[in-house]
C-alpha cells in the first residue's frame, strides 16, 4: 500500500476560507491530472443521508452502519465511539495521488493555514508541521512560505512539488 500524502488546511478560527480554499485547490489539482481525497473534520455531528430517504431510515432504526452503493459511486457511514483516525479514513479512499483535509489540526500532519487580517493574525500551527500560510496579510511575519489568498494555481505548484511528485 502506498503511503498517500496527507496536507490539512487549518485556520486559528471559523469563517476564514478553508472550504473555498480546499474547493479552489482540489479543482486546480484535479485539472493537473492528479486524483485528490477530501476529508472534512466535523465535531458537531452530522448526518449524510436526507431524512426520509432509505439508509437515513436504516440508522434511525439503528444500524451501526449504512452504506449506498451505486454505479459510479458508494457511501458509507459508520458510526465510532470516537473520532476516527486520519490516517485510517485516507486509507478507505481508492485511486488518490493526495489527502486534502479541512481540520484535524492535533494530527501532527503537514498544515496549510489560512489567517486573515480581520480574524486575527496568528499562526496555531506548530513550527515544525506549518508547510504555508495562505494570507491578506503582507508584513512578511510568517515562518512558512506565505501566498495570497487567490494564489490557487501557486499553492497547487507547492503542493504538487512538495508532496505528491514526492510521494510518486
Amino acid at each position: 500500500m502506498r503511503n498517500i500524502p496527507i496536507i490539512c488546511i487549518v485556520s486559528a478560527v471559523s469563517n476564514t476560507g478553508k472550504t473555498t480554499l480546499m474547493e479552489k485547490l482540489i479543482c486546480e489539482i484535479v485539472r493537473r491530472g492528479y486524483k485528490v481525497g477530501a476529508v472534512k473534520s466535523d465535531c458537531h455531528g452530522f448526518e449524510m443521508d436526507v431524512p426520509g430517504k432509505d439508509s437515513w431510515r436504516f440508522a434511525q432504526a439503528g444500524a451501526t452502519a449504512t452504506a449506498i452503493v451505486g454505479m459510479e459511486q458508494y457511501a458509507l457511514v459508520q458510526k465510532t465511539r470516537q473520532k476516527k483516525n486520519l490516517d485510517e479514513v485516507v486509507n478507505l479512499m481508492e485511486n488518490i495521488d493526495i489527502a486534502i483535509v479541512e481540520g484535524f489540526k492535533l494530527t501532527g500532519k503537514p498544515k496549510i493555514e489560512v489567517v486573515r487580517r480581520d480574524k486575527g493574525t496568528h499562526v496555531v500551527s506548530p513550527a515544525a508541521e506549518l508547510m504555508a500560510v495562505v494570507t491578506d496579510v503582507t508584513d512578511g511575519s510568517f515562518p512558512a512560505p506565505t501566498f495570497g489568498l487567490e494564489d490557487y494555481e501557486m499553492i497547487a505548484d507547492f503542493i504538487v512539488n512538495n508532496f505528491i511528485k514526492k510521494a510518486m
